[in-house]
Formats: structure tokens, sequence, C-alpha cells
């Protein structure tokens, strides 16, 4: 049964608190000076304790804080090391940011601190060619469907982004952050949860939530499995600068090898996410940077003007991977813990902020009830919500990929026909829209720009 009661948890320290992918070196700002490293087993236990303090830990611990009754307090439990927030390591990846996401972030208060350094996309063009081709014609665009008021996306490059939550969550009283710091074991009964921590501090809850990234270390030793597959491709992400603006035009070209995504950024210049294939991507990377930027030249075109990198460049496997259940005793899963699925649409982050504003209108819905957020009841609403919108999602991206991903001459054609009478039905092109911005299907009110 899904909810038996189970025996006490052994977690090693090399498994638990797995920093998530997403969350660098630098994120550890969010453990201000204030924070302490220990907490007595005697102490006033936590309403929750969050398990990663990146995007989406971090997005939930500050949710929690600011929208539940009186203020939940929270445990947030990170394995990387403080570091000053003017420190920002400098990170390659552009996060595209939907409009729910957007809601959700003005509910909380952190809009103001992202939006200076967001880019909005007012348009978006998706090509499908061979690499040699010499015309690339324009299949989809989404252009008038996109000016019928607020942007419907915006594009964020990740180390800013991290930056404003961190830097909320450090000024957050009802938070407390342990970091660095991992979990060694929890214990689970009928009460609540107790979290052992490597430096033995012991935590007390009713909820634990596990964000630590899709190697979550709590979520195996919950014995909670995954299903996926690795991808025959590699994702590269890089910045680069150009002559030309881009004038918030997004460009999603899809080629044998896998899509290629030029997303607009502030000032000049462009975030890459390029897949490609993986010994392809190795020699790449291991490759000058003249070398680098003149292969990306070639996907890229000259519609910019000439291109030039303006920061490091990063390669990562891909990979789908969806937790078989999003909830255990007492733990929830939310973000990569919960689910893994290939960048092309660029709405994996989209995803886990819709785990957060569920789980945070569950919890406090429960909390107003005075109820227990971490009953059975509580998490198996959770997971209805969040389990099939989840492998929705990920399906989709995968279907796209797999259709798009290859150079067969039948399937190019069957495409084109399929992008063309899209392009051509102005209603079904509205509702992708609303779909991309997260305006579809049972939403949690946050992320309709509603407080709970």
């Amino acid at each position: 049964m899904l909810f038996e009661k189970r025996p006490r948890v052994l977690m090693p320290k090399r498994l638990a608190g797995v920093a998530p992918r997403s969350a660098l070196a630098y994120r550890g700002s969010m453990a201000a000076a204030r924070k302490p490293k220990t907490a007595s087993p005697d102490a006033a236990p936590y309403d929750v304790i969050i398990v990663g303090g990146g995007f989406v830990g971090g997005t939930l611990a500050l949710t929690l804080a600011k929208q539940a009754p009186k203020g939940f307090r929270i445990a947030l439990v990170d394995a990387a090391p403080p570091s000053s927030g003017k420190s920002v390591r400098k990170d390659p990846r552009g996060l595209a940011l939907s409009a729910a996401t957007k809601n959700l972030f003005e509910a909380i208060g952190l809009w103001p601190a992202v939006e200076k350094n967001a880019q909005p996309i007012r348009s978006i063009e998706i090509t499908d060619s061979p690499l040699n081709a010499s015309l690339r014609p324009h299949l989809l665009g989404f252009d008038d469907e996109m000016k019928s008021g607020e942007p419907d996306a915006y594009l964020v490059e990740a180390g800013e982004l991290l930056r404003a939550v961190c830097d909320a969550v450090a000024k957050e009283k009802r938070i407390n952050c342990f970091a660095p710091e991992t979990v060694s074991e929890f214990d689970i009964d009928g009460f609540g949860v107790r979290v052992h921590l490597a430096s033995d501090a012991t935590l007390k809850g009713q909820l634990l939530v596990a964000a630590d990234g899709k190697r979550s270390g709590l979520r195996q030793r919950a014995g909670i499995k995954t299903i996926g597959w690795a991808y025959p491709q590699a994702g590269i992400v890089a910045t680069v600068a150009h002559e030309r603006p881009h004038h918030g035009k997004a460009v999603q070209h899809f080629l044998p090898a896998g899509p290629f995504a030029i997303l607009p950024l502030n000032g000049d210049r462009s975030s890459i996410v390029w897949s490609e294939e993986p010994e392809r991507a190795q020699q790449l990377m291991a490759g000058s940077e003249d070398a680098f930027v003149a292969e990306l030249t070639r996907r890229f075109g000259h519609r910019l003007g000439e291109i030039t990198l303006d920061g490091p460049r990063q390669s990562f496997p891909l990979e789908l991977q969806i937790a078989r259940a999003f909830v255990a005793d007492r733990l929830a899963l939310v973000g990569d813990a919960a689910h893994a699925v290939h960048p092309l649409a660029g709405q994996g982050l989209n995803i886990g902020m819709r785990d957060v504003a569920a789980l945070a209108e569950t919890v406090v819905e429960t909390a107003r009830l005075g109820l227990d957020i971490g009953s059975p009841t509580t998490l198996e609403r959770y997971q209805r919500w969040r389990r099939f919108d989840s492998a929705f999602s990920a399906t989709v991206m995968d279907g796209i990929n797999r259709l798009f991903s290859n150079d067969n001459v039948s399937l190019r054609g069957v495409r084109a026909l399929g992008l063309g009478l899209v392009d051509r039905a102005p209603r079904l092109k509205r509702f992708l829209v609303r779909e991309a911005a997260g305006g579809t299907g049972d939403v949690p009110r946050l992320l309709k720009g509603e407080g709970l």
C-alpha cells in the first residue's frame, strides 16, 4: 500500500541531499549569517522541511512562508555551501518563464527582482530542415497570437533567477536554512517526521519535501521507483552576443540530430539550447572556442549578424524520468525529483512551478481546516493533481523530439504539412499559446494570479 507504515529510513550521507543540476555552488547565498546549523531535538517543530534549495525548493519555501495561515515555519536544507550573493557564478542557461510562473512570482513578491533581468518573448518561429539546406522555410509562427496583452513568456538567465530566489529566502524570517548540510537519515511515524542531518542536528516537522533533483536521495530512500530512458542526444547550452537586436523573437529549428533553439535575452544576446549526438557534442566541447563558434554559426545563421560567446559553454546528457509516485509517507516530490523532461520546449522549470503552486494550495487549505498537512489524504490530493499533468507534458515533449529528430524525407513532408496546417488555424494557435502560458486545465490559484 502506498501509505502503509514504513520502517526507519536510513540514508547514507553520500546519497542524501544530492544537489540538483539547476543549483550551482552560489545558491548557498540563501544561508545568510543568521541561519543556524544546529537544532535541538526538543526544539519547536517546523511545519515543512524542504531538502534542496534550488529554484523549485526555494520558491516553495517562500510560497509556504508567505501564503500559509500566519506563515508556516520552514526548514530549508541545502547541500551547497554559503557564498556571497554578489559572487554569482556564470550560468550559460536561459530559462523560460511562463505567464503562470510570473503570476506565482508576483503572488509571493518575487517578480520585481526577476523582472529587471527578464526578456519578454514577443514572437516565435519554428522551422524544420537539414543543416545543409540553402533555405530554412518558415513553417509555423506565433506573432499576432502573442500581442493580445501581457507577454505570455519571458527568458531569464539562470544565475539571475537563482540570485533573486536566494536573496528573498535569506530575508524571510519564517525560513531557517541549513547549508552546507545533508540529510543522513529520517524517521516517519503517524505524528510527523524527524530529519537527522550530517551535522548531528535533528529537525522535526509534519511534512518532508524532496526538491533535491533528478538523482533525489530522498526519493530513492523512500523506495519510489522511476520510469524513463536516456536520449541518444546531449544538450549544449551557451549564451551568445550578436550584432543586431533580436526584437524578442525565439527561434526553434528542428535538425536531424535534435532541436536547436535561439532564445532572446536582455540586450543583444541570446541563449542557445542545442541538442546534438553525444559523440559530436563531446568533440564540440573539447574543441577550441573558434571551432565551436564556427559550428554554432552554421546553425544560428546570419540573421543577427556576427555572433560571439558571452560566457562558458556547458553540455549534459538528456533523459526523461518520471517518478512512479509523487508521494510517500509524509513525503512529497517536487521539481526534478518528480520529473525530468526534454528541454526542447523550455518547460522543465514551469512544470516544477506547477508542483509548487499545487502543493502549496493543497497544504494551505488543509492547514486552514486544522487538519494534518502530512496526512495521506492531503498528499494523495497533491499527487492526483500533478502526476497526470507531468506525465502528459513529458510524453508530448518526448513525442515531438522523436518525430522531428531524424532525417526521414517522408516524415519531413508530413511534419511540414502538419505545421503548415497549424499555422493556418488561428484558434488552435491561440490555444497552444495559452497552453504554453500555463492557462489551461485545472490551474492552481497562484498560477492564475490569485492568493491563497
